[in-house]
């Protein structure tokens, strides 16, 4: 089992709580949608589950609609029912009365489901909630920092190997391994390192996948000295501007695009591994260079709003 050595757990630590901080501030943002994607007729509450008092009051405002007319259709009859709706399938027939008209029945059902969001259709109600996570918070968001840029790259290159959902369940111990992915850090790993990361069965990384992760550390902090950071180098590509795309069908988002192509070439120059179109479009998209959400999704009006920001880079 791979174990970091004092002096990295110490950097990791203080790089975890960056990232805590980060997301505290960034959580602001996402408050100001919150409304959209949880409509007022059912609340979520903190816990993420809907609380009754939510439900109580949409259902009382609504108790003047055609399916309340019914005289066995009580407001707590529509409160038990909407608590059954929200409970794990297998309790549901607990909490559903059968005394419930079917019409109101199928009312709420249709009232509940409709909460969920509209996302890209490439995630469905099979996908995993990590790639739900991934898509609703992380994909597509500009990223201007290093570290989080090598990351998306050092995972994009991992798909060669992994879906998506495979690489984000491990993303932790990635970021344990290889030190929260600061480039100086990991460009200094050696022999030992190398072999006791690929050696760990938990992280699943061929000897040869590694390498390729320290080397292109090594190859980001001579682009650093170069143009100042990675983030520099990669937005000049796009004249630090996100492009835009409105695609309205999932066949339509290419696996490959003009401007992947044009810094794949300069990156292999560069002594870059493991940086083909493919993987850099990849790249492109989880790292917000590109917007590819479908338009009708709810997070493509969110990236846009960021992607059309000022270049905040630092």
């Amino acid at each position: 089992m791979y174990k970091a050595s004092p002096q990295r757990r110490e950097i990791v630590e203080k790089s975890k709580s960056v990232r805590e901080k980060e997301t505290k501030q960034n959580s602001n943002f996402f408050a100001k949608h919150l409304k959209r994607i949880y409509p007022i007729t059912l609340q979520r509450s903190t816990s993420s589950s809907f609380s009754l008092s939510s439900i109580s009051l949409s259902l009382s405002q609504n108790s003047t609609d055609s399916v309340s007319t019914d005289s066995n259709s009580t407001l707590e009859q529509k409160i038990s029912l909407a608590l059954g709706l929200i409970s794990s399938p297998h309790r549901r027939e607990t909490f559903v009365p059968k005394s419930i008209p079917q019409q109101l029945e199928q009312q709420l059902c249709r009232d509940f489901h409709s909460d969920e969001p509209k996302r890209c259709n490439w995630i469905t109600k099979k996908s995993d909630e990590v790639y739900v996570m991934f898509h609703d918070q992380q994909w597509g968001v500009p990223v201007y920092d290093d570290n989080l840029l090598f990351e998306f790259l050092a995972m994009s290159g991992m798909l060669m190997d992994y879906n998506w959902t495979e690489i984000l369940k491990r993303k932790e111990l990635f970021r344990e391994a290889f030190c929260e992915f600061n480039p100086n850090l990991v460009a200094k790993m050696g022999e030992k390192e190398i072999t006791e990361i690929a050696s760990n069965k938990a992280i699943m990384l061929q000897e040869s996948r590694v390498r390729c992760i320290v080397d292109n550390a090594k190859c980001i902090t001579k682009v650093i000295k170069e143009f100042g950071s990675f983030s520099s180098f990669i937005w000049g590509f796009m004249d630090y501007k996100p492009i835009i795309n409105k695609f309205k069908y999932s066949r339509n988002v290419p696996l490959r695009s003009p401007k992947a192509e044009i810094i794949s070439k300069d990156m292999i120059k560069r002594g870059f591994r493991f940086v083909g179109p493919v993987i850099v479009h990849s790249f492109m998209q989880a790292a917000g260079l590109t917007i590819d959400h479908l338009v009708d999704c709810f997070r493509h009006g969110d990236c846009v709003s960021l992607a059309e920001r000022p270049w905040r880079h630092i």
